[in-house]
């Protein structure tokens, strides 16, 4: 986390900033302490919580962070929620036995409560032949990791970086084979992903915030990718506070370097000092 802290005042006046100015702070833990209570902790998984790794099947929860969110869930009465690209299923063998609230597949799935075993989920899948073509796409390269997640389509290319250029311009030719196809193409690190368009991590969180516990909170969301930046964007209509990971965001209240500062940050919310 950066050395030059701010306190919530300066916070707050990062929020008004103009685009084109760099944060580089972010807030004092104990400045937040107090609030717990009328904040919703909005956290993204790879990259934010978790550091990436050559595959998505080898990410791990460090020891102790387990035990921070839940504490935190507590403490927020409930107002935290995972904001992820990956699927609820997938989400929930990562942090295993532990359920979390949480926004997944990039708005497509939703879970508003651990209690209740019935998601809401509002993408339908793609389109089986569409899939079929895209899921093609990985024979370009042995590095290259298809993953299926029913409503998006992902192409990991993290062990085969060289073919980013080839799975592009492929995804390309059957977008315009299939002009009217309603789907959207999210770059992210390593990874082109393929998904129905209409739905986003920013109109899953802007639901989430109608619903309690977290209705009527500020949000404070951290994220780090691209398809994070829809949130970060919509932060400012929710009185909210926004944070990236790993680079200088623009529109953002401030950044953390890594995930592991992140960690840091999350458990010293909930130091008494």
């Amino acid at each position: 986390m950066k050395s030059e802290l701010a306190d919530m005042s300066m916070v707050d006046e990062r929020a008004v900033r103009n685009d084109n100015e760099k944060p580089d702070a972010v807030p004092v833990p104990h400045a937040l302490v107090p609030h717990l209570d009328e904040t919703a902790i909005l956290l993204d998984i790879d990259g934010t919580l978790l550091d990436l790794m050559p595959t998505p099947r080898e990410v791990w929860v460090p020891p102790g962070l387990s035990e921070t969110l839940n504490r935190l869930t507590e403490r927020t009465s409930g107002a935290l929620a995972l904001v992820s690209g990956r699927s609820l299923n997938d989400i929930d063998l990562i942090f295993a036995p532990d359920v979390f609230r949480a926004v997944a597949g990039h708005g497509a799935e939703m879970r508003l409560s651990v209690d209740n075993e019935a998601d809401d989920v509002h993408a339908p899948p793609l389109d089986k032949e569409l899939k079929r073509r895209l899921a093609a796409i990985a024979k370009l390269s042995p590095g290259i990791l298809l993953e299926d997640k029913g409503y998006s389509l992902a192409l990991h290319y993290r062990l085969a970086p060289h073919a980013e250029k080839a799975i592009y311009e492929s995804v390309s030719l059957i977008r315009a084979d299939l002009p009217s196809a309603p789907i959207e193409v999210l770059p992210g690190k390593f990874v082109c992903e393929i998904k129905h368009s209409g739905f986003t991590k920013a109109s899953g969180v802007r639901e989430l915030m109608k619903h309690e516990p977290f209705r009527g909170r500020r949000p404070l969301f951290i994220g780090d990718d691209v398809t994070d930046e829809t949130v970060f964007a919509i932060m400012p209509d929710m009185d909210g506070l926004a944070f990236s990971v790993g680079r200088r965001a623009m529109g953002v209240n401030g950044h953390f370097d890594a995930p592991a500062d992140v960690r840091m940050f999350l458990a010293r919310l909930l130091d008494p000092r």
